[in-house]
Formats: C-alpha cells, sequence, structure tokens
C-alpha cells in the first residue's frame, strides 16, 4: 500500500545539485569494488561488496529505473532502463514511491527477496539504524543490492556533499565494518558513481522516506 511518505520521491530539476554536477547523457561504466570476501565469524571487520555494471541515468527523472537496474546488475542482469521505467509508472515527475520498485525487483529475481521498509520520521532513530545496517549486511550477503529512496543533503565519508533536495533513489552495493560504512552506486552523476557513506547517515538521508532490500 502506498503512503504519502512514500509518495514524495519526484526528483526535481532543483535537487540534482550533486555537488554541482549536472546528469550528464546515458554512460555505461564497469565498476571495479573490491573482490567480495565470504563471512566469517572470526573476522573483526566484516565486509563485502558486489560488482555493478553501472550505468548513469539518462534524464533527470529515472533515478528510480536506473537505480532499480544497477541494482540487478550486480546478479548479472540486463535490463533495459526504458523498460524498467515504463513497468514502474516513471513520468518526468519521477517513480512514485519505493513500492513501485520493490515488486519490479521480486519479478526479476523470481523470488520475494525484496521488502519495502518504511523511515517515517524527519531523522533515523536508533532501531531504524539497527535494522537498516541489519538489512543492508543480510541482503549483501545474500547477493543483492538494495534500492534507498532518499531526501536532502548527505556527506559521504571523503566529505563530499550530495544534495538531492527533491528527492533521489540509489542503490547500496556494498559495506564494511561489518555494515557501519557502506557503498552506494548512484546513478545521476557517472563522475560520482560511487562512493562510501556511514550507515547514520544514509539512514538520515533516507528519513520521511523508504528502501527495499
Amino acid at each position: 500500500m502506498r503512503t504519502d511518505i512514500f509518495r514524495r520521491t519526484a526528483l526535481t530539476v532543483a535537487g540534482l545539485a550533486v555537488t554541482g554536477g549536472a546528469i550528464a547523457g546515458p554512460a555505461t561504466a564497469f565498476a571495479a569494488p573490491a573482490e567480495a570476501k565470504p563471512a566469517t565469524q572470526d573476522r573483526k571487520q566484516h565486509e563485502r561488496e558486489l560488482g555493478v555494471r553501472y550505468e548513469a541515468q539518462p534524464n533527470f527523472y529515472y533515478c528510480g529505473p536506473a537505480a532499480a537496474r544497477n541494482a540487478l546488475s550486480v546478479q548479472g542482469k540486463n535490463i533495459d532502463v526504458h523498460g524498467m521505467a515504463q513497468r514502474m509508472g516513471t513520468t518526468e515527475a519521477g517513480t512514485d514511491s519505493i513500492n513501485d520498485i520493490t515488486p519490479i525487483l521480486n519479478k526479476e529475481t523470481g523470488k520475494d527477496a525484496y521488502q519495502s521498509v518504511e523511515i517515517p520520521g524527519t531523522k533515523a532513530d536508533d532501531k531504524q539504524t539497527d535494522k537498516l545496517r541489519t538489512d543492508i549486511v543480510t541482503a549483501i550477503d545474500e547477493g543483492h543490492a538494495i534500492v534507498a529512496n532518499i531526501a536532502g543533503t548527505a556527506t559521504d565519508t571523503d566529505g563530499t556533499t550530495h544534495a538531492f533536495e527533491g528527492g533521489h533513489y540509489i542503490s547500496v552495493v556494498g559495506y564494511r565494518d561489518n555494515g557501519n560504512t557502506v557503498t552506494i552506486a548512484d546513478s545521476a552523476n557517472p563522475h560520482q558513481a560511487s562512493y562510501r557513506m556511514s550507515v547514520n547517515n544514509l539512514a538520515d538521508w533516507i528519513a520521511t522516506r523508504g528502501y527495499t532490500a
């Protein structure tokens, strides 16, 4: 069921102020993440990163389909982003809800691996952040990326600011330090296709919206 919180997802032109970058035309690059390491109980810094066949979104409102396409690429799937947008009901106002993305991911994976999760407040509390961390680690360990609907401004681990005041969708494709730091694949700007962020900052970025994992 859609909620008002989940419906505020349109990516506006103003929301594209990602450190001054604008969306480029379609671009495909091959991410080179660290080789995935098997989980072991005695590993002090449990970490894993999935290989992404990255593709930038071709316009300002395809962030939802592009994030889903990038997420599915870690499973070796190569899905046309335009077809994905059509199935999600994406328009120039964006993709309406994370709930429009979850069933598409489940259909493409052939099982109900994904569920939508809401963070309704203006800031994530400790319980919501802990759940996000657990969901990311579980999903990545099972070999699938998550998709998150974010809004506002957040700072990555390099101190770079990413601003999407009108809303945006991203993929989370890896983690380190037992999930306290996550790796993001961002379709908005191929020059900043990948960056890391603390899970606390990511949880607050998702606040008022939701993610699917």
